[in-house]
């Protein structure tokens, strides 16, 4: 049997990532894009500018004829632009040359509103298989947005952090995806978890995974054959990036199965490394240097990332009737940790829906303050002025007095059931409801506007590019997303660069000295 390719560490842009869309975001965003649902064009009107070759254009004589206005210095519009959120920022680049220059220069010094209200992605049918569908909570709208290969309806989307999407595309391999710049970047492979084994065809290529018979170094069930496409309709259960600030870095953290272990991989990492021994992990919550992770039972266990050694402290054990049917760990803006929890009741399924599996249904939203130590959990009644985000998301603890357009003292959540892989044509589990008032809960819109699957998901749209660092080893394993090109192909495209290679017997490319 063939040995696993090494897998490439998160692949930088312009190499070893999918190709971007032949757009500009920007342009994009002006020519169908980034639009909003059913308006035929975002650029303004043209018939109120100034030609600065010929002049102002004479009105009628009939009109009355109003003053110039001089254009605002870029300094100055920048800081007004500075203060919108992105769909509108997008569209005022589209206005004239000036608001454009002002658009790049903002977007280049990173000085854009970093404090972005989240918006519900999710895909619609009739808006085509790469189309995104961006919901405003501050406009009440819909925008559109094109993504790059694979398609977004044919992957399973298992996480939203810093404006991107973790996907998992039919090869059962993972992408970051950030929908606004159209920026991907290929995590590594599935196969370099540890206890993923890889089984090889005669060409030496994946074409199944022989599904985990132990876990944490324990056997527990015979082992499984299955094909690639299906590993992931059972295996990855959420995933998370962080921005690892003391490093100026980014680490990638998915929870999966068997028994909801947790793996991380830094950038510059070519393979995941399991953190072991404990499992039954729901979320996952990251600061200073310490990745915070919450189980079912309502243990909270702290990992030290920041050394070449990874040491885990317990900061709180399980806690006796501790039993909801969902968990969140969330950093509360006053600098603590909150442990949300869900109850749920379980509806019948639609009578066309196949299989007829109960649909989740959140009943009540329980919040826990937690405090370093303690034995039990304390629960907390409300949170005044404060807004909680919820699903497959990095869940968020926001101030309703910096988002006015949110309601304060309310949960916005979306589906986080760990079985929507087995119910893809059911409803959602999505609303909004207010803490202390369990009557309270609402649909986020009607009528409903988003396919059951791949499931919507919260994300805070971001302009920011993830800078990775130049790698030399891009070549090193498989292009995930990039279609296979043939060996003879691949030999005279780099025989006329005048480069020597060699293919190994599992596909991998390496250039030789001259």
């Amino acid at each position: 049997m063939a040995p696993a390719a090494p897998s490439p560490p998160f692949r930088r842009p312009g190499h070893s990532q999918i190709d971007l869309p032949p757009r500009d975001p920007l342009l994009a965003g002006c020519a169908g894009g980034v639009r909003r649902a059913g308006s035929s064009s975002a650029i303004p009107s043209q018939s109120a500018r100034v030609d600065r070759r010929r002049g102002p254009v004479s009105p009628p004589a009939s009109e009355a004829t109003p003053a110039a206005s001089p254009e605002l210095p870029e300094d100055i519009l920048m800081i007004v632009l500075a203060t919108l959120e992105i769909p509108d920022l997008m569209r005022a680049g589209c206005v004239c040359a000036s608001w454009r220059s002002a658009y790049t220069a903002l977007r280049s010094l990173d000085k854009h509103k970093q404090a972005q209200t989240p918006c519900l992605l999710y895909t619609s049918e009739s808006a085509g298989e790469h189309v995104a569908c961006l919901y405003s909570l501050v406009e009440k709208r819909v925008y559109r947005l094109t993504l790059p290969e694979p398609p977004l309806r044919h992957r399973f989307i298992i996480g939203s952090s810093l404006g991107f999407l973790v996907t998992v595309d039919d090869r059962s391999e993972m992408h970051l995806v950030n929908p606004i710049t159209g920026q991907q970047i290929a995590l590594p492979s599935v196969t370099t978890i540890e206890y993923m084994k890889p089984i090889f065809d005669d060409t030496g290529s994946v074409h199944e995974y022989e599904y985990p018979s132990h876990s944490a170094r324990r056997a527990f069930f015979t082992p499984s054959i299955m094909p690639r496409c299906e590993l992931r309709e059972c295996f990855q259960f959420k995933a998370f990036v962080f921005h690892d600030t003391s490093a100026g870095s980014y680490i990638a953290v998915l929870i999966h199965r068997p028994y909801t272990h947790l793996s991380f991989a830094r950038v510059g990492d070519d393979k995941w490394t399991l953190l072991e021994p404990h499992c039954d992990y729901q979320d996952c919550t990251y600061k200073d240097g310490l990745l915070y992770a919450a189980s079912t039972t309502g243990e909270i266990h702290a990992f030290d990332l920041s050394g070449p050694d990874v040491t885990m402290k317990i900061i709180k054990g399980g806690d006796e009737g501790f039993d909801p049917d969902a968990v969140h760990i969330v950093q509360a803006p006053w600098g603590g940790l909150l442990l949300v929890s869900r109850l749920k009741e379980f509806d019948d399924p639609d009578e066309d829906v196949d299989p007829k599996i109960p649909v989740p249904n959140t009943r009540e939203i329980k919040l826990h303050k937690v405090d370093d130590g303690a034995e039990r959990l304390v629960e907390v009644d409300c949170l005044p002025e404060h807004v909680l985000f919820l699903g497959l998301n990095d869940s968020l603890c926001l101030s309703a007095i910096d988002y006015p357009a949110l309601k304060g003292n309310h949960a916005y959540f979306t589906d986080d059931q760990q079985y929507n892989q087995a119910r893809k044509s059911s409803r959602r589990d999505i609303g909004v409801v207010g803490f202390g008032n369990y009557n309270s809960k609402e649909d986020l819109v009607s009528p409903q506007l988003w396919s059951n699957w791949p499931s919507p998901v919260w994300i805070t749209p971001s302009l920011t590019l993830m800078k990775l660092p130049p790698n030399d080893r891009w070549l090193s394993g498989p292009l995930c997303g990039l279609p296979k090109i043939e060996e003879g192909t691949l030999r005279g495209l780099f025989a006329n660069l005048g480069i020597p290679i060699s293919i190994g017997p599992t596909g991998m490319l390496q250039c030789l000295k001259k």
